[in-house]
């Protein structure tokens, strides 16, 4: 099976956060190798030399580095689909690649380029990311200075400079798979609850919305959504149509460089006896997901008189599963583990995926 690069595509507007999610997650990389395409190396602001010189024969200095921790970055150089192709035709190609739009490209035509012959038997788009400021969304402002955004639109040629920065916001959200809203700290409980709960009611149903601080995402909530958006256009409607282009500064505003660990997020593992029925089971699994409100949940399950293993993953409600190989001297047991924002209620969930 030829299996295709996901790519992960993350948009927002300038100052919501998406450079320091992205550095966190290259810093927790954890051994993938990770591609990362940026409009400006400045852009990135990595302190402490994650970036090194690229060293590769024929590379331009300001056109690929290798990173530190094994991962690859470069800039759109002169067009999206060549820097795509010399990604993928690297002798050792990234396990993902990660797309940091500026702050003022539309996701959809980005999303859309990956139907080019050049590139669609060889990549995919695994998930659409939407970083938003919380506390600047919540207060109605869409940005935290919304004079340095329209700074940004005055210098592109090719925006329609009418569009309300309302009408750009929910494009973004709209082509969304995973909404993050970001400074979740600067914003009281009651707060950032309604504005998750606003945010999930005004995107499409299954996209997932979780609150972050300082851009402190694990790898596996954020990479391995699987969707494949490219083929799910229809859904994922632009308000205004406007022609975009890729070539613009993105300085996100962050001074700190605490170091945040995942409190916001916990995982725990459930074993269970053996199933039956695995389409029923899958249907339990997706129920258990929504009402809970489960980012990830993932393992393999015993099925009652199959030697095979059934493993099982779920990104949000949406729940895949196939025999991968037989339990051998494995004990036959179903194991799943979940992965959600902290505050899951262990207990009742144990007890609905046990039932």
């Amino acid at each position: 099976m030829n299996s295709k690069i996901p790519a992960t595509v993350v948009t927002g507007f300038l100052g919501a956060g998406k450079t320091t999610l992205i550095r966190h997650m290259l810093e927790n990389a954890g051994g993938k190798r990770i591609a990362l395409i940026i409009n400006e190396f400045g852009d990135l602001g990595v302190d402490g030399g994650i970036l090194k010189g690229c060293g590769i024969e024929g590379c331009a200095e300001d056109d690929v580095m290798e990173l530190s921790n094994g991962c690859i970055c470069c800039t759109v150089a002169d067009d999206f689909i060549p820097t795509m192709q010399k990604l993928l035709d690297r002798p050792n190609a990234p396990d993902h690649i990660v797309i940091e739009t500026s702050g003022l490209a539309l996701p959809q035509p980005l999303v859309r380029a990956f139907n080019w012959p050049e590139i669609s038997t060889r990549v995919t788009v695994d998930g659409v990311v939407t970083v938003v400021d919380g506390k600047a969304v919540s207060e109605g402002r869409f940005a935290h200075d919304v004079a340095a955004v329209d700074a940004q639109r005055a210098q592109d040629d090719n925006l329609d400079h009418e569009t309300p920065l309302s009408e750009l916001f929910a494009d973004q959200v709209a082509c969304a798979d995973m909404i993050v809203v970001n400074k979740a700290d600067l914003l009281g409980e009651d707060d950032a609850a309604a504005l998750v709960s606003k945010l999930k009611s005004d995107s499409r149903d299954g996209v997932q919305v979780v609150t972050s601080v300082m851009g402190a995402l694990p790898v596996d909530v954020l990479l391995g959504q699987g969707i494949g958006a490219e083929g799910d256009m229809d859904a994922r409607h632009e308000v205004h149509h406007h022609h975009d282009d890729d070539h613009h500064d993105d300085h996100d505003d962050d001074h700190h460089h605490h170091d945040h660990d995942h409190d916001a997020f916990e995982s725990f593992v459930v074993s269970r006896d053996e199933i039956t029925d695995p389409a029923a089971f899958a249907e339990q699994l997706a129920k258990v997901i929504r009402d809970h409100d489960i980012l990830r949940l993932k393992g393999f399950a015993a099925v009652t008189g199959k030697p095979m293993r059934l493993t099982l993953q779920a990104v949000g409600p949406r729940v895949d599963s196939y025999f991968d190989r037989p339990f051998g001297a494995d004990p036959r047991e179903t194991r799943l583990v979940v992965i959600g924002q902290s505050g899951l209620n262990r207990d009742a969930i144990e007890q609905a995926l046990s039932a």
